[in-house]
Parts: C-alpha cells; sequence; structure tokens
C-alpha cells in the first residue's frame, strides 16, 4: 500500500461576531447559566443586572482536525461464472477456449479487471480526540492558512491557544488503519491512498464567568456561528503559554514504516509533505 500524506496546514476560522456582539449574546444567557435556582428566582423577583458580575472573560482559538482520505485499488481476480444455455447446447466456445455445457450450464473461469475508488472525510475533536461530525458546518466558512508563529502573536496578544490533545500522527494512523481493507485479488495493479487534507483548524471561542448571589458560571459563543452554550468552560490554564510547530504538526513521525496486521502488502510505504491540500 502506498500512502502519499499531504503537507499539513493551519487554518484559522474567522471572528463573525467580534468582542462586543459575543459578550451581548452572552448576557442574554446569564440567567440560564445558573440553572433553575435562577430561574425560579427570577419568578418572584428578577434578578437585577448590576446582580450580575462579570469576573472573567476570554477569547480563546479551540482546536480541530479534518483529515480527507481517497483510496484506489487496481486488480484482477479470476473468477467462475455459470452460463445458462440450452439443452442442446454440448459446449460454448469464448475467445477461441471450449468451455463444456452440463444440466444447461456452462461454467466458464474469466478474469475480472476491478478499480475500487472511495473518498471520506474524517472529522476530530482536537480537545477530546473524538470523531465529531457535528464540526462539518465550519467547512462551510473560508479559513485563512496561518502559522504557528502567527497563532504565537495572537497568544501574546491575550488569546488562549488551546493545543490539540490528539496528534497529528495519531490520527493519520487512525484514519490509515480504518480504510485499508482486505480486497480478494490474485494481481493487484494499483493500492494506494492519498491523505490530500492533514488540516488542523482553529475556531474562535469566547467564554465569560459570571458571579451571582456568590457563584460562578459560564457562557461560550462561538464566534464563528453565534450559537451560545451554558454550562461551558475556560482555558485560562493555556493563557500565554505559546505552541510549538513540531507538537502541532507531526503527521509523518509515526505514520512511516507503518505495518497493519491483516493487510495482504502489510508494509505501508509512506510518502510525505505532497501538496495535495483538499480545499477547507
Amino acid at each position: 500500500m502506498n500512502v502519499e500524506l499531504a503537507e499539513e496546514r493551519i487554518l484559522l476560522l474567522p471572528d463573525v461576531l467580534g468582542a462586543a456582539q459575543a459578550e451581548s449574546h452572552a448576557w442574554s444567557k446569564r440567567t440560564d447559566a445558573f440553572g433553575a435556582f435562577a430561574r425560579l428566582g427570577g419568578l418572584l423577583q428578577k434578578p437585577k443586572d448590576e446582580d450580575f458580575e462579570i469576573v472573567y472573560r476570554e477569547l480563546r482559538l479551540q482546536p480541530f482536525w479534518r483529515l480527507s482520505a481517497a483510496t484506489t485499488y487496481v486488480y484482477e481476480r479470476q473468477r467462475e461464472h455459470r452460463l445458462k444455455v440450452s439443452g442442446e447446447v454440448q459446449s460454448v466456445a469464448i475467445g477461441g477456449q471450449a468451455f463444456a455445457a452440463t444440466d444447461k450450464q456452462a461454467t466458464i473461469t474469466v478474469t475480472e479487471c476491478c478499480n475500487e475508488s472511495s473518498r471520506k472525510d474524517w472529522l476530530y475533536d482536537g480537545i477530546t480526540k473524538k470523531g465529531d461530525l457535528s464540526l462539518k458546518p465550519y467547512l462551510t466558512f473560508s479559513a485563512e492558512p496561518v502559522t504557528t508563529e502567527d497563532l504565537n502573536a495572537r497568544a501574546r496578544a491575550g488569546d488562549i491557544v488551546v493545543p490539540p490533545q490528539a496528534k497529528a500522527s495519531m490520527l493519520v494512523r487512525e484514519v490509515i488503519s480504518r480504510s485499508i481493507r482486505k480486497i480478494e485479488a490474485d494481481r493487484i495493479i494499483e493500492e494506494t491512498m492519498r491523505l490530500d487534507a492533514i488540516d488542523l483548524f482553529y475556531r474562535p471561542v469566547y467564554a465569560l464567568r459570571y458571579r451571582w448571589q456568590q457563584k460562578e458560571a459560564v457562557v461560550e459563543v462561538d464566534a464563528v456561528t453565534g450559537e451560545t452554550q451554558t454550562g461551558g468552560t475556560t482555558f485560562e490554564t493555556y493563557l500565554g503559554k505559546l505552541v510549538d510547530r513540531d507538537f502541532l504538526l507531526d503527521a509523518g513521525i509515526e505514520a512511516a514504516g507503518m505495518f497493519i496486521p491483516g493487510v495482504n502488502l502489510a508494509k505501508i510505504i509512506v510518502t510525505r509533505g505532497l501538496k495535495l491540500g483538499a480545499k477547507a
């Protein structure tokens, strides 16, 4: 199996809302953030605006991965096919070769020339490491290619750049392992997989922590989609921390020399850094 790996990219999704609008979205959910107790209190006496205090706010860049894999199998195999014939037929000839007919059928041996192609996108949450198809809508937005230097400039300016817990090398191995399958072939002509996108996306998320009656709760606002949710979290432990390119983009480190048990051509031949990046 020949595996061709695209050059890894870092892509930054746009901040569609901006800080002021995001904070307005979060403010409208401040009561919900404190749960049923706050909503019940609102039935008796509506909490005043001054009862709520913003004790912390952050803009973080939160990671997810997109890998796109295309596989091609070209092969030949011999198969026997039964051809129904009339009772008086004693044999059939195909290409000058005769095949005996018995009980109104002739068994012929043919060479099947096969070509199978498939493509699949894989989306992974960068923090939980789990596949997450709910991330697909982000791919409809125009993302800007950035470098680790660009991300670190954002970190120095006060944004939080969250490093992915799901490493590129681990995900590449998983995608390759799950994409390869056994084929029944007498002769393999081509067996290729192209990972034409290994993209680390960062999406901006605003998080505000409110204090009300000695309790604290967080509201998160997705700066791309505008979606607002309560019960979120903050990532201030990463405040001021810089990221390293070799840590973020290590797809070929573990992929090279990979072995997949049970595959006919068990040794994977990896070619790295091809300029194959599919559009986001």
